[in-house]
């Protein structure tokens, strides 16, 4: 890969390898580099990185987005699911919301992959059917030739955003490539005739709040419905819960006062926990690894450029 672009990034069917014009193979590229994390500059709704790691990157965790990725050097393995999964160069990762996963290079060479994360509102606004729930991927390593173009053309150049214009077609595209692969009855088998509108709310309000304590009887009111049909709504709509929600967007603000230079202890206090410690729990939950680490690998990012 030349500097930080996928700019003639090719597919070589026959060997299963993801080449560029400037390295002839990313696997030998991996072993070169140090481990770290690139961030691209932050879009509303989605966020995309790049990511090499040797050994065990991340530790069993979940999150509340899609997790979108290509595997672009060496062998990307994780277990999701009851199963250890196996991604080769080339290949689709496509992650639900709220499963349980971690991650890790497969082989000495290391890992290099990119990935974008993804509100699973966008999912299902960009399936036009807002009524019936996200789509779900049961088998997470995914080959699909056009779904991987779309991929390569929106992780082109991390430095840059991708724009609105880009995006919205983008989202399109994927959420078509979702639902190609999609086993969409197992999962939208729910009771409840979805109130978009009632849940929206809810979600907004827990944004907007997300550093304060927030009841189910508030939601109820803002819902107009009971806590136990908000709770299937909700996940049916957004993949997670209410209450997994509102840590995500508090967790979002730790990351961001981290970027800003802030100590840890004052990330949680600018996230909304209780402590540091507290903090500490939900992120290594969510991300895979403690604050402290994911803080020296985005430093050490600045290495993958």
């Amino acid at each position: 890969m030349s500097d930080n672009s996928m700019r003639g990034l090719q597919v070589v069917e026959n060997n299963r390898t993801l080449r560029s014009k400037a390295d002839d193979c990313l696997e030998c590229s991996c072993s070169a580099q140090s481990d770290g994390i690139r961030f691209a500059p932050p879009e509303t709704g989605v966020e995309r990185i790049e990511a090499q790691f040797h050994g065990n990157g991340f530790a069993p965790h979940r999150h509340d987005t899609y997790a979108i990725g290509l595997t672009l050097g060496g062998v990307q393995t994780f277990s999701y699911r009851g199963e250890t999964r196996f991604s080769m160069p080339g290949q689709i990762i496509v992650l639900h919301p709220d499963e349980v996963h971690d991650g890790g290079a497969g082989t000495d060479l290391g890992l290099r992959y990119r990935m974008i994360y993804i509100q699973p509102e966008q999912i299902t606004q960009s399936c036009g059917r807002p009524g019936s729930g996200l789509p779900f991927v049961p088998t997470p390593v995914v080959e699909d030739s056009y779904f991987q173009r779309c991929l390569i053309d929106v992780f082109e150049d991390l430095d840059q955003e991708i724009g609105a214009l880009k995006l919205d077609s983008f989202l399109s595209d994927l959420a078509c490539g979702l639902k190609r692969h999609s086993d969409i009855p197992e999962r939208g088998a729910v009771g409840d005739t979805l109130d978009w509108k009632a849940v929206t709310a809810c979600r907004e309000y827990l944004r907007e709040n997300a550093e304060d304590a927030v009841s189910s009887v508030q939601l109820e009111a803002i819902a107009n419905m009971d806590r136990f049909s908000l709770a299937r709504q909700f996940r049916q709509a957004f993949g997670t819960s209410p209450h997994r929600y509102q840590v995500m967007r508090r967790l979002d603000r730790v990351k961001l006062a981290i970027v800003d230079g802030e100590c840890l202890a004052s990330a949680a206090a600018t996230g909304g926990f209780a402590d540091q410690s507290h903090m500490t729990r939900h992120f290594k939950r969510t991300y895979g690894m403690t604050p402290g680490n994911w803080q020296r690998l985005c430093s050490k990012g600045r290495l993958l450029s």
